[in-house]
């Protein structure tokens, strides 16, 4: 399993770099991550939630049923103009989660972990889960689209936890 870095770490607020090497240690990584995915019951995970500032992540919304997806190197390139509002959490702000407003479908061009392009059309969950992992690639997170003093409390909630869990480990 990988480790999950959690709001505060410095890597989620970097704007990723291009991925150019496709070789067999990557395809590796990506095979890791979803199984850290599986183990942390998410549903995508973006390579700065793992400590890498790589264009890159993974998406699978129903274990095992033919929809995982890896993008690579992503660029959504349209969005409808109506926004839709919808739950959404993070495995990097654990416990935290808010209804956020996102575009209802999209059109992205990417590659896969062999470096192949595809442009893949998606609404609805699939479409919010990959503007919600773009995002990580970026230096965003879902919590950015909330309120200032939203955010000032998850960070402070954040803060805490991670202060509970040092004393655990000690």
């Amino acid at each position: 399993m990988l480790e999950i870095y959690r709001l505060g770490e410095d890597v989620l607020r970097e704007k990723t770099k291009d991925v150019k090497v496709f070789d067999s240690a990557f395809s590796l990584l990506i095979d890791a991550m979803f199984e850290t995915l599986d183990d942390a019951d998410g549903v995508g995970l973006a390579a700065p939630q793992i400590g890498v500032s790589e264009r890159f992540f993974i998406v699978d919304l129903h274990r095992g049923s033919g929809s995982r997806y890896v993008f690579v190197n992503p660029e959504i390139i349209e969005t409808s103009l109506e926004e839709v509002p919808y739950e959404e959490g993070c495995l990097s702000v654990p416990g935290v989660y808010r209804n956020i407003m996102r575009p209802e479908k999209i059109k992205v061009q990417a590659q896969n972990v062999e470096g192949k392009r595809f442009t893949i059309e998606a609404e609805g969950l699939l479409a919010r889960v990959i503007q919600h992992e773009n995002d990580h690639l970026n230096g965003k997170l879902f919590v950015d689209y909330l309120p200032p003093e939203d955010q000032e409390k998850i960070e402070k909630r954040m803060r805490k936890m991670e202060k509970k869990e040092k004393r655990k480990r000690k």
